[in-house]
């Protein structure tokens, strides 16, 4: 008989994907954005030139999918060319990472979309403009993320997948249901609530935005009992899933792994290796995050999720330590 496949076989069976890092500034500000040194992105960035982006692109074709990321890629005018090449050379899922706030403009959304654009992840983390606007600390930002997001359900015809990110916060936490009405409301395919990057400023801010795991989970818990659709389009993610028991396997998303392409600029983080492409760019993969910036402990390897456990963020680790997680027994869910 079939069945769905579960959490474990999900992850296990998961493609690597492409990320493109051109956005060498962002117009919001977020209170956790993990990449705090905005000078240093904008160098980084910068220096990611079309020639780089062509040379990432044509060496990946076959990938599951591209994603244009990293600052605001919209901020790049030749983002549409670079859209348009990854379509001439046969990228099936062509997708962008964005706060949406230049896709109100429908004109240029619709332009993106007729270059090869398929899909599209708008992070927006309120549902009304206090709460948005509090975490973003940009004026204005909710009225244009909504445009945004009303811009790209207008394209679903067109073939368009509209997913949302929320980065869960101390703030949001109680009202993750009324995110999720709000946003399937204006015509969102998925909803998705990804736990914070322990790392940026989420580290530098931790004790105010960051909640424990188990709190996130049973919230997310509840909220899928209080929803009549089944299944209900929302996943959480980036939690370990050993804190997530009481969630269905349906709604336990999983950080897709992914390699991302850097210019050199000379400093070189640990994590990082030389790609030897002849053309100044270091490559990194989810897998050097994980290894460098989070942690396993003994126990863990007892764990039916242990195969495709990521680890606890270290910084996590030090303010709350381990009670929460609790080795699932490997017996316990014999499928």
């Amino acid at each position: 008989m079939d069945r769905e496949p579960n959490i474990v076989e999900r992850i296990a069976g998961s493609q690597e994907r492409v990320h493109i890092a051109i956005g060498a500034i962002c117009n919001n500000n977020c209170v956790f954005c993990m990449e705090e040194d905005r000078e240093g992105r904008q160098v980084i960035n910068s220096a990611m030139t079309a020639e780089r982006v062509r040379w990432v692109l044509e060496s990946h074709r076959g990938a599951e999918e591209v994603c244009f990321t990293s600052g605001e890629p919209t901020t790049r005018d030749d983002l549409p060319s670079f859209v348009a090449l990854a379509k001439e050379l046969g990228y099936s899922r062509i997708s962008l990472m964005t706060n949406g706030r230049r896709l109100g403009h429908l004109p240029y959304a619709a332009a993106l979309v007729k270059r090869g654009l398929n899909r599209v992840y708008v992070s927006i983390h309120g549902h009304e403009p206090a709460l948005h606007e509090g975490l973003t600390r940009t004026p204005a930002s909710f009225d244009q993320t909504v445009a945004g997001i009303r811009s790209a359900a207008k394209l679903a015809a067109a073939g368009v997948e509209l997913h949302t990110s929320t980065v869960v916060t101390k703030r949001n936490l109680p009202h993750l249901e009324a995110i999720y009405r709000f946003l399937r409301g204006l015509g969102v395919h998925q909803v998705v609530f990804n736990v914070m990057q322990a790392n940026g400023r989420a580290h530098t801010h931790f004790d105010r935005l960051f909640p424990r795991y188990t709190e996130i989970a049973a919230e997310f818990a509840r909220m899928l009992a209080a929803l009549s659709e089944a299944p209900p389009m929302a996943y959480l993610v980036d939690i370990p899933l050993c804190t997530t028991e009481a969630v269905p396997d349906l709604a336990r998303g999983y950080v897709e792994k992914h390699r991302r392409y850097d210019p050199d600029t000379g400093g070189g983080a640990a994590e990082r290796r030389a790609s030897g492409n002849g053309r100044g760019l270091t490559l990194s993969t989810r897998a050097d995050l994980d290894h460098a910036q989070r942690d396993k402990r003994q126990e863990c390897s007892q764990c039916r999720y242990d195969a495709v456990c990521e680890g606890v963020w270290k910084n996590y680790l030090g303010r709350y330590g381990w009670d929460e997680m609790v080795p699932v027994p490997r017996v316990a869910a014999a499928e």
